[in-house]
This record gives C-alpha cells, sequence and structure tokens, in this order.
C-alpha cells in the first residue's frame, strides 16, 4: 500500500468521526496522525493538511457534491462515501494533488471501505467534479474582442 494511500485511509478514519460525533480537538487529531504515521512527518504533515482542509472546507465541498449527486441528499448518503467523496473533492478543488489521482485514490479507498455499489456511485460523482473543474472558461464576446470569462 502506498505510504499516502495509508495517510487518507488515517484522515478518512478521522472524517467518519468527526461526521457521526464532534471532531476531535486538532492536537488530539495532530496526535492520533502521528501515533498511525509512526514517525514519518512528510506523510504526517499531507495527513494532517488533508484532514483540516476537509474540515475547514466542508461547507464548500458539500455545496459541490450535493450538486453534482442526483437524486441524492449528502445524508442519504453511505457515511465512508460521503467522506471519501469530500476527502478527494477536497483535494481536487483545494490542494496541489492532481485531480484524477485524487479521484483514483477515493475509488480505491472505496472499494476498501464501501459496498459493492460504492466504486460506481463515488467515482461517478467525483468524474463530474473533476471535469467541471477542469473546464476551460468560458468565451465571452466584449466590444472590445473575445476574452475568457473570469467566472468560468
Amino acid at each position: 500500500m502506498s505510504s499516502r494511500r495509508r495517510a487518507r485511509e488515517i484522515v478518512l478514519q478521522l472524517l467518519y468521526e468527526a461526521d457521526v460525533n464532534e471532531p476531535r480537538s486538532p492536537e488530539d487529531a495532530r496526535e492520533f496522525i502521528r501515533s498511525r504515521m509512526q514517525g514519518r512527518t512528510a506523510l504526517t504533515a499531507f495527513a494532517e493538511s488533508v484532514y483540516a482542509g476537509t474540515l475547514k472546507h466542508r461547507e464548500d465541498v458539500d455545496r459541490h457534491l450535493a450538486r453534482l449527486a442526483k437524486g441524492w441528499t449528502l445524508s442519504r448518503m453511505a457515511i465512508t462515501d460521503r467522506n471519501v467523496m469530500r476527502m478527494a473533492a477536497y483535494e481536487i478543488l483545494f490542494s496541489e494533488t492532481p485531480g484524477t489521482v485524487a479521484v483514483n485514490e477515493a475509488v480505491v479507498l472505496i472499494k476498501r471501505y464501501g459496498d459493492k455499489n460504492s466504486p460506481r456511485f463515488v467515482n461517478g460523482i467525483l468524474d463530474r467534479l473533476l471535469k467541471e473543474f477542469n473546464a476551460p472558461a468560458p468565451v465571452v464576446e466584449t466590444e472590445q474582442g473575445t476574452e475568457n470569462s473570469p467566472e468560468g
């Protein structure tokens, strides 16, 4: 198993816990991550960053996921599916992780921890997010000529 994959598994555990209870204090979360990463400083920093970033941007991420999950509300989704998608969406939208890597890692995690239908469901929503996020800005005609819209 790749080391970053292991870091994501640890983050998933914390996100799951934060979804059903109050999130741990930052110090307790940091200690949990450190103990699981067994002194690997770079991986600890990566996991801390993904966890804190996912929590920080949860409202924005949830808005995107709710919009893209046609016929589903976030509250109806399995807790594991929802949190794997939150983590991957955070990585796609707010981190330096390449989007395709975030989607692939999410699918690998959900194959391990979700049910038999989870991989297709998670992949479909994250693929839509990735395509939307990577879409070029729309071209707008102005009096001065053609330009890309900053809103795209």
